[in-house]
């Protein structure tokens, strides 16, 4: 009987018979709607950035898998989706030297030393970033690198930038019209909040991620930052500007949905989502960092392990026998 092992390999573990490449092309299908927003915004500077993120990630998953002799997985997709995600943080100014270092550290560091999918624990599109931010943080300053960009009528002013300096009394410039259609500065799509949130919800229809975890990561945004607004107006931001502004729609769909870096049960998904919301404000408010997404998410990959031990109560029960036996 002691012969019999069942051997359950680390997440993720998908249940939807979806193979890896229809998942991550589809989640690409649903960024379309923000990339076409970074590059009306942003032009041919965007077309760039994106094409060279996209580009440097696949060619580091395929000198890595050639060189520790693994077969190549460049058709699933995953190396493009993490170059495509990258971009889409990054500001359409960022040299191109810049957006190599992430993608192919990303891709090196946070997954291919790993094991590759699946074996990483913390989102590699998130190690990129963070490495080229802590580095070279005069570079990712939208205020100063995009101020000679024209979106139009829109302030040239990062919205999170202009709370931490001034408070909310300083917020009155920015229309939460424009803040939701994406007329803000920030990232090549991730300020593009609609058509986030519209891409968020396909690829939440068609099975690509779960739904718990973005709901909750922004009930979490929602909730923390409500609690700072009723205890003081006049310095902190209400919660609909939190949610639209920064990289929290991306974060909360595109990021935190990571299958490998996510929980698989339902409780410990929503546990997952509420604290990366709610880390995203404490970090907004007193890191020195003006948006605090990507640090939360990377905080909660730390725990994902811990609250994968949340289970479903098992139906039935074992008897006494049997746990004699290990059973």
């Amino acid at each position: 009987m002691n012969d019999l092992t069942l051997t359950v390999s680390s997440p993720p573990h998908w249940h939807t018979g979806q193979k890896i490449s229809k998942i991550t092309y589809g989640l690409m299908i649903a960024l379309i709607p923000a990339i076409i927003m970074g590059i009306i915004n942003y032009k041919m500077h965007a077309v760039r950035v994106i094409s060279v993120a996209i580009v440097s990630a696949m060619a580091a998953e395929a000198i890595m898998q050639y060189a520790m002799k693994r077969p190549l997985s460049l058709t699933d997709g995953s190396a493009a989706l993490s170059g495509l995600l990258l971009a889409l943080m990054l500001p359409a100014s960022v040299p191109w030297w810049l957006v190599v270092i992430g993608s192919m550290v990303g891709i090196i560091v946070g997954k291919q030393i790993f094991g590759g999918i699946g074996g990483y624990p913390f989102n590699p599109v998130l190690i990129g970033w963070a490495i080229v931010t802590i580095s070279w943080p005069g570079h990712l300053n939208f205020d100063d690198v995009l101020v000679n960009f024209n979106l139009g009528n829109v302030p040239m002013a990062y919205p999170l930038t202009t709370l931490k300096n001034s408070g909310a009394a300083g917020l009155n410039i920015f229309n939460y019209g424009n803040l939701l259609l994406g007329k803000q500065l920030g990232g090549i799509g991730a300020s593009a909040t609609l058509w986030l949130l519209i891409g968020g919800l396909f690829a939440i229809i068609r099975g690509y991620i779960p739904w718990r975890i973005p709901v909750s990561f922004i009930a979490g945004v929602f909730f923390a930052s409500g609690i700072y607004w009723l205890a003081n107006s006049t310095v902190h931001a209400n919660p609909l500007f939190h949610i639209l502004t920064g990289n929290v729609m991306l974060g909360a769909f595109f990021l935190a949905t990571d299958s490998t870096t996510s929980p698989v049960n339902n409780w410990a998904m929503i546990l997952f989502g509420v604290g990366c919301g709610i880390l995203t404000i404490i970090i907004r408010i007193y890191g020195k960092y003006p948006d605090g997404v990507m640090f939360a998410i990377l905080l909660m990959n730390m725990v994902n392990p811990l609250l994968d031990k949340i289970r479903p109560r098992v139906i039935g029960k074992v008897s006494p026998k049997r746990k004699e036996e290990g059973f």
